[in-house]
C-alpha cells in the first residue's frame, strides 16, 4: 500500500514531501477552493515545483500527482486534460476525471485520454461496477470514496434512493461497506484489469487507512490532519522521554 496526501495546500504538501513518506499527491477543486484565491494553473506549477524541490531525480519514477479538470462537457474535459498534462511538465500526472453521472456519460473521456496516453485517475466511484467499467475504458487508477461509500449505507436524505438501489438489486446493503467493494474490486481487477490500480480516497480516520489497505487497495490518500494523526502514540512519547531522562541522568 502507498500513501498520496490529499491536499492542495503548499505548506501540508512541502511537509509530506520533507517527510518522505508519500509517494504521490491527490488534489480536486473543492481542495483548491479553500487556498487563497488565484490562478489554477498557477498554484499547480506551484506543486510541481515543491516535488521537484524536495524529490531528487532518482526518486521521481513513479511519484503520482493527480489533478482534477473542472468541467462537466466532454470535448472541453479533453482539451483541459491536455492542457494540464502539458502545462505541468511532470512526468506522472494522472487527470482526475469524475466517473458517469447524472446522465453524463464520462467514460468515453476516459477512453479518448487514455487512447492519447494520458493517466486518468477516474474518480468519485462508489460502486464495483463503476470502478470496474473505469479500469476497462483504460483509466490507471480508480478512487473509491471509503468514506462516502459508507454514508451512503446510512444518510437520512438517500433513504429512497439506497432502498430504489437495493430493490432494483442494483448493490446490496453490503455494498455500502467499503471494505467489501475494494476487496471485491481488487478481485475483478487482478483477474481482469491489473495495471489499474485501486486509490482509497474520502479518508476520515487513522483506522480508514489501515481498513483500506488490509481490505486491497494499492494506494490510500489521505489529508493532512488525518497523515499527522496516524504518526504520533502516547506510548512512543512515553519511550523516547524515557531514553532521553536516562541519558540525561547517566551524564550528570
Amino acid at each position: 500500500m502507498k500513501l498520496f496526501i490529499d491536499t492542495a495546500n503548499l505548506e501540508d504538501i512541502e511537509w509530506g514531501l520533507r517527510a518522505g513518506f508519500t509517494r504521490g499527491i491527490t488534489t480536486n477543486p473543492s481542495l483548491l477552493a479553500k487556498e487563497p484565491k488565484g490562478n489554477y494553473l498557477a498554484h499547480l506549477g506551484k506543486i510541481v515545483a515543491l516535488m521537484e524541490e524536495h524529490i531528487p531525480p532518482s526518486q521521481r519514477d513513479g511519484f503520482s500527482l493527480s489533478v482534477e479538470v473542472w468541467s462537466d462537457e466532454p470535448g472541453e474535459m479533453v482539451r483541459q486534460a491536455v492542457g494540464l498534462k502539458d502545462a505541468l511538465k511532470w512526468k506522472d500526472v494522472a487527470i482526475k476525471v469524475h466517473i458517469d453521472h447524472n446522465g453524463r456519460e464520462n467514460l468515453a473521456v476516459v477512453r479518448e485520454l487514455a487512447k492519447r496516453g494520458i493517466a486518468v485517475n477516474a474518480t468519485a466511484c462508489m460502486t464495483v461496477y463503476q470502478a470496474m467499467a473505469a479500469a476497462a475504458a483504460g483509466a490507471k487508477y480508480v478512487s473509491l470514496f471509503w468514506g462516502r461509500i459508507r454514508d451512503g449505507g446510512s444518510d437520512d436524505k438517500f433513504f429512497v434512493e439506497r432502498n430504489q438501489y437495493i430493490e432494483a438489486k442494483k448493490v446490496r446493503i453490503t455494498d455500502f461497506d467499503p471494505a467489501i467493494a475494494v476487496r471485491e474490486t481488487r478481485t475483478f481487477l487482478n483477474n481482469n484489469y491489473p495495471n489499474a490500480e485501486i486509490i482509497a480516497g474520502s479518508i476520515r480516520a487513522p483506522l480508514d487507512v489501515k481498513d483500506a489497505g488490509l481490505a486491497g487497495a494499492h494506494i490510500v490518500t489521505v489529508q493532512p490532519k488525518t497523515l499527522r494523526a496516524m504518526l504520533g502514540h502516547f506510548k512512543t512519547d512515553e519511550v523516547v522521554d524515557q531514553f532521553f531522562n536516562d541519558f540525561k541522568a547517566w551524564l550528570s
